[in-house]
């Protein structure tokens, strides 16, 4: 399952206030249900560790010192819809990730 999400994705997300962001995300895969991922998003970096169940995907990461989470829906076209948070923070963003 997981071999069919390698790969460069465009982002398109909300921050937890609302506003807009964009960028870029690489997925590479370490296993055939696990793998990384890379996050650059305005002059954001940030990276986790990743994994599918279905049409679930889910990666924990880390941005500067903060921890967070985000979990995806896997659409039927190959991208995803998700929502994700960060440890000590109130609340959800939402992320989109369109195949490149």
């Amino acid at each position: 399952m997981a071999q069919s999400i390698g790969g460069d994705y465009a982002v398109e997300g909300t921050n937890l206030d609302g506003s807009s962001y964009g960028g870029t995300a690489k997925i590479v895969l370490t296993s055939e249900t696990t793998c990384e991922i890379y996050w650059t998003t305005g002059p954001s970096t940030s990276q986790g560790i990743c994994m599918r169940n279905g049409n679930a995907f889910s990666a924990g990461y880390v941005m500067g010192e903060a921890i967070g989470l985000v979990i995806y829906q896997v659409m039927d076209d190959g991208s995803m819809e998700g929502i994700w948070t960060i440890a000590g923070q109130p609340g959800t963003g939402t992320e989109n990730l369109k195949p490149q």
